[in-house]
């Protein structure tokens, strides 16, 4: 097969696994979030229409050439389990494992990278878009970051434009409502910014998911930070509310203030505390909370609010009901990737294990047992 290629960049949020992913731009345009380290040491650019639309023709040329070879292979045309291990022993050429990857999964789901593709101009926008939809024919849905900096810039009628385009669904990490948090992380928007940009979203009938950070206000800010952050998830009503617990990565301003003593992380019991204390004070229509990261120390804490509210609030009170004892051992299970929710405790043989290894560090230094996990942590992200 020809060799033929297209641009992807670093990341996408974890529900666009089987997504398409086409860079729209290149890395972040404020990239001074004190938390990420993704883009740092790298230069913000736009890619010029033609560019991106040229990736589009190589991934509609690599479509065909799929199908083409899916016939030849007896397959009917059809992205088979069988077709998409021939693909990737076969043929070593990137763009066409990814390509046949997202045939695999359905063909219909792109993600327009990297962070604020939408700071293009809008009349940009609806050409790729179009153009996408006109080149890929089984793409359903089309999603994107958005910082709420530029949601604020762009007018109502810029979103109903690019709805017609046929995006679908925006991702906007709001991180905190607070703006003493915004600030301190130096995030580059305000609480009220962060309510304009959601509504206007919601206004123009756009899916949004919104990313709230647990933890991201530290010991001294926790309280502030749950409670703001609840307030301007319940002015916007986003369709979903995803956490994304804070963890402290190296190579990040945040680490460097954590080293000098001048923030300080909670704990995995302090960061649920906080997360129960958010979604008490949620005040919303309708959203969907989400805890699909692994960083989140409770998987099960999800489901649609307000109705099922009580049920997720007793998972929370269900974990810190656990001895100090077993909720460590729970802590090590799931940042080990052996456990996922609390009714793996049940099973003896795995809990004796990891309380040996709990009661090691016990008996070690205070905190050895927090370093620990956190040593693990940074292997996540």
């Amino acid at each position: 097969m020809e060799i033929r290629f297209f641009e992807q960049g670093p990341i996408r949020p974890p529900s666009e696994a089987q997504s398409l992913l086409v860079r729209v731009n290149r890395n972040c345009p404020w990239n001074k979030c004190a938390f990420c380290r993704t883009y740092k040491g790298t230069k913000f650019e736009l890619r010029d229409v033609k560019e991106v639309k040229r990736d589009i023709d190589a991934i509609a040329d690599i479509v065909t050439d799929l199908k083409e070879l899916s016939f030849r292979e007896g397959e009917g045309g059809q992205m088979t389990r069988r077709l998409l291990s021939l693909v990737y022993n076969r043929y070593h050429e990137e763009g066409y494992r990814r390509v046949a990857f997202w045939l695999y999964f359905g063909g219909k789901n792109v993600f327009l990278q990297d962070a604020d593709p939408l700071i293009m101009k809008t009349e940009a926008m609806v050409e790729i878009l179009s153009y996408l939809r006109e080149k890929l024919k089984s793409v359903e849905r089309i999603t994107t970051y958005l910082r709420a900096k530029t949601a604020c810039i762009k007018s109502e009628e810029d979103f109903k434009k690019l709805k017609e385009a046929g995006l679908s669904r925006i991702h906007m990490g709001l991180e905190s409502g607070s703006d003493v948090v915004l600030q301190l992380v130096k995030k580059g928007v305000t609480k009220e910014e962060h309510i304009k940009a959601g509504r206007k979203i919601r206004e123009a009938n756009l899916s949004l998911c919104t990313y709230v950070m647990p933890g991201l206000g530290g010991k001294m800010y926790t309280h502030e930070h749950a409670r703001e952050t609840a307030s301007v998830i319940s002015a916007i009503n986003p369709d979903f509310v995803r956490l994304r617990s804070l963890h402290v990565v190296k190579g990040t301003p945040l680490r460097e203030m954590m080293e000098k003593n001048e923030f300080f992380p909670l704990t995995e019991d302090e960061t649920v505390g906080e997360i129960r204390e958010f979604i008490e004070q949620l005040q919303v229509v309708e959203t969907t909370l989400v805890s699909d990261h692994i960083l989140n120390l409770l998987e099960e804490v999800e489901g649609k609010i307000p109705q099922e509210k009580g049920k997720i609030l007793e998972v929370i009170d269900k974990y810190f009901s656990l001895p100090e004892e077993e909720r460590m051992v729970f802590q090590l299970g799931r940042r080990m990737g052996i456990y996922r929710g609390l009714g793996d405790l049940q099973d003896l043989e795995t809990y004796l294990r990891l309380k040996t290894i709990v009661e090691e560090y016990r008996g070690a230094d205070h905190g050895a047992f927090e370093r620990y996990l956190n040593s693990v942590k940074d292997q996540f992200v």
